[in-house]
């Protein structure tokens, strides 16, 4: 049986996205309440009948999280400019090799806009 695990975890973090026109206000630093989806899939093992243990999940997320977790963004390394895409590669990226069941990362930035990443095809 094949099955999509969903963990979600959340960041408080500010940001200001440069790369936005003079005047936006995008442009001046503000702050969200970011969540974050990170899923799994996978084949599940008969015997033991689950894919992977959530507890894992979140082990493997936690350092990622905290690098993000009531910071500036921006001043993150990688981050310079954080839309909600480029955060969302850039948590994939740090998590695929903790997690080589990571399909998808999904970055709410508000509760009605958010960012999906399905690594490289």
């Amino acid at each position: 049986m094949r099955i999509q695990l969903r963990k979600t975890f959340d960041f408080q973090a500010a940001h200001w996205l440069p790369t936005f026109p003079e005047g936006h206000k995008c442009r001046r630093m503000h702050g969200h309440s970011f969540y974050a989806d990170v899923v799994v899939e996978g084949e599940v093992d008969p015997d033991k009948g689950y894919l992977l243990d959530y507890g894992d999940i979140s082990r493997a997320v936690e350092p990622v999280r905290s690098q993000l977790d009531h910071y500036l963004l921006n001043e993150v390394e990688g981050l310079t400019n954080p839309t909600a895409e480029m955060i969302a590669k850039w948590v994939y990226d740090r998590l695929k090799p903790a997690l080589p069941l990571l399909v998808e990362v999904r970055i709410h930035e508000t509760c009605t806009s958010e960012a999906v990443y399905r690594g490289q095809a």
